[in-house]
């Protein structure tokens, strides 16, 4: 009834478009958009990155200025690595999955596939672990070394100079879907399911674990 009184209107007062979720047909009305008038450049790999030999480069790559890929790195089919960019030694870009100038991947760290990460976001850092030593001669913080990865699924998207920490011991995990504005910390061991949305400047501690279709 709605969908048929609404065109009804618009036959009235000229061109309509109508759709039961307004927000939804905008957002992807702006995809097409963006598709079209943001059309992405040849892929290449520019002549000043550095590509160790043993990476493994996909179908269609792109490779910006300055970037770094360390051993036995991984960049999946039409991935596109922004100037400037570091992915350390072992870590896997999924097909499909951007990083804007100055990403840095560190080493093991892993991102699935249509991933978008912005500028300044750093992937796989220390979490932040010492231990306390003030009884001995030399008294200060110990530190805790950090084994673990950060594994991050598919259609993720992260946005500018947001850090994400690997695991202590076990790997930091953000699943399929979820999306991260900027100036967010993830701080080691955090799982986040999949398809939540956590907004600007927040802070999550070691070790939580937040559920799937979250808001905050």
């Amino acid at each position: 009834a709605f969908a048929e009184a609404a065109a009804q209107r618009g036959e009235k007062g000229g061109a309509a478009i109508v759709t039961p979720d307004p927000y939804l047909y905008f957002a992807r009305l702006t995809q097409w958009w963006a598709a079209r008038s943001r059309p992405l450049a040849a892929s290449r790999v520019h002549p000043s990155a550095v590509v160790d030999p043993s990476a493994r480069l996909g179908e269609g790559v792109d490779i910006g200025p300055l970037a770094v890929i360390e051993a036995e790195a991984v960049i999946g089919d039409g991935a596109r690595i922004g100037a400037h960019c570091v992915i350390g030694q072992g870590a896997r870009i999924g097909a499909g999955t951007r990083l804007s100038a100055r990403v840095t991947v560190g080493f093991g760290c892993e991102l699935g596939q249509r991933c978008i990460v912005h500028s300044g976001v750093v992937i796989g850092a220390d979490g932040f672990g010492f231990a306390p030593n003030f009884k001995s001669e030399q008294p200060g913080w110990e530190k805790i070394e950090q084994l673990g990865n950060v594994r991050i699924g598919n259609d993720v998207e992260i946005g500018a100079n947001t850090c994400i920490d690997r695991g202590a011991l076990a790997d930091t995990v953000l699943e399929d879907g979820v999306k991260l504005d900027n100036l967010i910390q993830i701080a080691h061991n955090v799982h986040i399911g999949r398809h939540t949305a956590i907004a600007g400047c927040a802070a999550i501690a070691g070790s939580t674990k937040i559920g799937a279709f979250c808001t905050i």
